[in-house]
């Protein structure tokens, strides 16, 4: 029989978004659960949220754009990444300062949390790395991230920021290139179901491990209750961020709006008004969030921009998916998607309401849609989920 561990001090470190900060909760709260004392090093905006898993906020003030200003991130790849050196070199005397005479155990953290590996590295305790999104494959340097990276190398912005990184780096005692220290960790759990991982034969997974969706029941969010009279039911949501998209909106409501027995549920986010919208059918439910996976576990369809979450919510519901990405790997992973044989990646600009409604209704008419989606809503059972996770977690304890 495998011994418990001893109660652990376990530290935490992400952003201020939600696409970072929702798929670690389930498994705070189950080392919380496990009698560990987890400290979760995050902004003010998601103290009380990580408060809510047990584990104890460490507030630190952070310059990042957030998910309230998704246009602060820029245009450029450059634009994208320099705001989160930025703010490793701010936030890091604010966190060693926090956590002075109360060294963890361990520290855990997200792929953006830059500063937690220095720290780990002064504080000479493992770092284990949970990723909640696609993870590099062997032979992903070469095939994706120089072609993606040459030109920004070549560049004089370029040049500084990786000179920036590397000294801020070394002025801390740790010697790798910056380019490998979230891409190449030591150890990392994958917070995402292997079935969405590109070339996952290709993944070293003596490094990474998959342990699928750590959803929790979600509760705390709300419960939704399917009208009596609907025959089919919909959910539209393109997340939190990317969602100022008024016109797409207005196509999913000509498009499902006046479909006998359909009801939609149109979630628009927080820069849209309903009033811009026109004239709203009956069959449709505007609202600027909704409990996403409380309505997927009872929708027929769901149209999504592919984030992480809400594609992982999608296969673990079974809910065939149309997928309309926004932006970063939500791409990729409507390419994953469709490649499944459970969705189809629609392009923006396509989106046109004909095109979404031939979409969705040819998803749902399939009965191999269904067996595939039931198909991959079991694999990602077996994968264990937060409890894995925990599992995985404590093996790295001293």
């Amino acid at each position: 029989m495998t011994a418990t561990p001893r109660p652990a001090h376990i530290a935490m470190f992400s952003i201020a978004a939600h696409g970072h900060v929702n798929p670690s909760l389930e498994v705070i709260r189950e080392l919380v659960a496990r009698g560990h004392r987890v400290s979760y090093a995050i902004p003010a905006s998601f103290a009380e949220k990580v408060a809510a898993t047990g584990a104890t906020p460490v507030v630190y003030t952070s310059t990042l754009p957030t998910d309230d200003d998704p246009d602060a991130w820029g245009t450029e790849l450059i634009d994208n990444i320099e705001p989160f050196l930025h703010d490793a070199v701010q936030a890091l005397p604010q966190l060693a300062e926090a956590f002075d005479g109360d060294r963890p155990d361990l520290v855990l953290h997200d792929i953006t949390a830059y500063p937690a590996p220095v720290l780990a590295h002064r504080w000479d305790v493992p770092v284990v790395g949970l990723w909640p999104n696609l993870v590099p494959w062997e032979g992903y340097e070469e095939e994706v991230a120089e072609p993606m990276f040459a030109e920004l190398k070549a560049s004089e912005r370029g040049k500084a920021y990786y000179a920036r990184f590397g000294n801020w780096l070394a002025e801390h005692g740790v010697d790798t290139h910056p380019g490998r220290l979230m891409a190449r960790p030591r150890r990392a759990i994958v917070l995402i179901p292997r079935a969405l991982q590109p070339h996952a034969e290709r993944v070293d997974e003596s490094v990474f491990t998959f342990v699928g969706a750590c959803q929790g029941d979600r509760a705390d969010q709300g419960e939704w209750q399917r009208p009596a009279d609907a025959e089919k039911v919909l959910l539209v949501s393109l997340g939190s961020a990317f969602t100022k998209q008024p016109d797409f909106y207005k196509a999913c409501i000509a498009a499902f709006g006046d479909l006998p027995g359909w009801h939609v549920v149109l979630q628009i986010g927080a820069f849209v008004d309903p009033s811009e919208l026109g004239e709203i059918p009956a069959g449709v439910d505007v609202r600027s969030w909704v409990p996403q996976l409380a309505i997927l576990q009872q929708a027929d369809a769901f149209i999504t921009h592919a984030g992480a979450g809400g594609s992982q919510e999608g296969l673990a519901t079974a809910t065939p998916m149309v997928a309309v990405p926004q932006a970063v790997d939500q791409f990729g992973n409507a390419d994953m998607l469709q490649a499944l044989g459970v969705a189809r990646h629609l392009p923006m600009e396509e989106a046109t309401a004909e095109r979404l409604r031939e979409a969705v209704l040819a998803l749902v008419d399939d009965p191999e849609v269904a067996l595939r989606a039931k198909e991959i809503q079991g694999r990602m059972a077996s994968e264990g989920g937060a409890r894995r996770a925990a599992d995985l977690i404590e093996a790295e304890l001293p």
